[in-house]
C-alpha cells in the first residue's frame, strides 16, 4: 500500500468509528427517557359525581349573610370546585383512590338545624330550589362512600359522634305555601342514614297517630312525625355501598349487597311533602373539636 492509500485509510477507520460511537451515545440517552404515552403520567381519576343537579352547603358563612355558604351546580360543574378557593378546604378530591372528601366541623348552620354540614343538596331543576318531587314520582339514589375520620364522643355512651351520610328531605310544595301562606317551606327529613360508631343506621319518620289525616299532616314537629330507626349492619372505616330507591308509599333501603329493607305502611301513604336527595357529612355534633371526614366515590341520582 501507498504512503498515500495508507493515508485515506486511516481517516476512513477515525471516521466510521465516529459514527458508530455517536449512534451508540444517541440510542443509550434516548432509552430510559422515551415515553410512549405522555398522557399517562398525568392520568389522574376522579370520584365519579355529576354535579348538574347538586349544590353545596358549607359549614362556613364567609360572606357574612348570616346563613352557610352556598355554590351551585355551575360552580361546581367541570371541575369548578376545584379552582375555588372557598369549597377546597370542606370538598376536595383524593386522587390516590378517585374520591371526594366532605369535611365538617361545628361552625355556621341553617335555619332550622343546630348542626353543621358539609352536604350535597339535589336541584332537579338546577335555577329553581323550589322545584322538586313526590313519593309517587319516585326516585333513586347510589353511592358508594366511607367514613374516614370522626372525633371522639366523652360525652355520651358512644365512642364517636355520629354524622348522616345520606338523606330524603322533605318539603312543602309551592302549590300547599301558597293556600295555607307558610312563611317557610320546610319539612321533616323523610329518610336519615347515619353512620353511628360503624354502623349504618336508618331513621325514618313515621306519624305518631295513623289517623291524623289534611292539613294537620304539614306539621313538622314531633308531635305529628317521630323516627322509627333500624340498624342496617356494621361497615367500621371501609367502603360501601349503599341505595336509597323511593316510589308510591314505599322506600327500599339496602347496604352492600346485604337484604333491602323495606318501608311500606300509612305514613308513607300520607306522607305530604314533595322531596329531595342529599348526601355528604352531616356532623351530629357541636362540641367543641368535633368534626367528621367522608368520602364518596361515586354517587347518582335518577328519576
Amino acid at each position: 500500500m501507498t504512503l498515500r492509500a495508507s493515508f485515506f485509510f486511516t481517516i476512513l477507520v477515525i471516521l466510521l468509528s465516529s459514527c458508530s460511537n455517536n449512534y451508540g451515545n444517541d440510542d443509550d440517552s434516548l432509552g430510559p427517557t422515551t415515553i410512549d404515552n405522555p398522557d399517562d403520567v398525568n392520568d389522574v381519576t376522579y370520584a365519579d359525581i355529576n354535579f348538574s343537579n347538586w349544590k353545596v352547603t358549607l359549614p362556613v358563612d364567609e360572606n357574612n349573610n348570616g346563613s352557610p355558604d352556598e355554590y351551585q351546580p355551575n360552580e361546581l360543574v367541570n371541575g369548578g370546585y376545584r379552582t375555588n378557593t372557598a369549597i377546597q378546604p370542606y370538598m376536595y378530591d383524593d386522587t390516590e383512590d378517585s374520591s371526594i372528601e366532605f369535611y365538617t366541623f361545628p361552625a355556621s348552620t341553617t335555619t332550622n338545624s343546630s348542626y353543621s354540614r358539609t352536604e350535597l343538596r339535589e336541584l332537579i331543576n338546577p335555577s329553581n330550589a323550589r322545584s322538586n318531587w313526590s313519593l309517587a314520582q319516585g326516585g333513586n339514589m347510589t353511592g358508594r362512600l366511607k367514613l374516614v375520620d370522626i372525633s371522639e364522643d366523652s360525652q355520651s355512651s358512644s365512642q364517636y359522634h355520629r354524622t348522616i351520610v345520606m338523606q330524603i328531605h322533605g318539603i312543602i310544595s309551592e302549590n300547599d305555601m301558597a293556600i295555607h301562606g307558610f312563611s317557610s317551606n320546610n319539612g321533616p327529613p323523610l329518610i336519615k342514614i347515619y353512620w353511628k360508631d360503624g354502623y349504618i343506621w336508618s331513621h325514618k319518620k313515621s306519624l305518631v297517630d295513623e289517623t291524623t289525616s289534611g292539613d294537620d299532616l304539614l306539621d313538622t314537629s314531633s308531635s305529628t312525625w317521630y323516627d322509627i330507626k333500624d340498624n342496617m349492619g356494621y361497615v367500621g372505616f371501609e367502603a360501601f355501598d349503599f341505595r336509597i330507591t323511593a316510589s308510591d308509599a314505599r322506600l327500599e333501603l339496602q347496604l352492600n349487597e346485604n337484604e333491602p329493607l323495606v318501608y311500606e305502611d300509612v305514613s308513607l301513604e300520607k306522607w305530604p311533602f314533595q322531596n329531595y336527595y342529599k348526601a355528604g357529612n352531616y356532623l351530629g355534633s357541636t362540641a367543641e373539636g368535633a368534626f367528621s371526614k367522608v368520602k364518596f366515590f361515586e354517587l347518582e341520582v335518577s328519576h
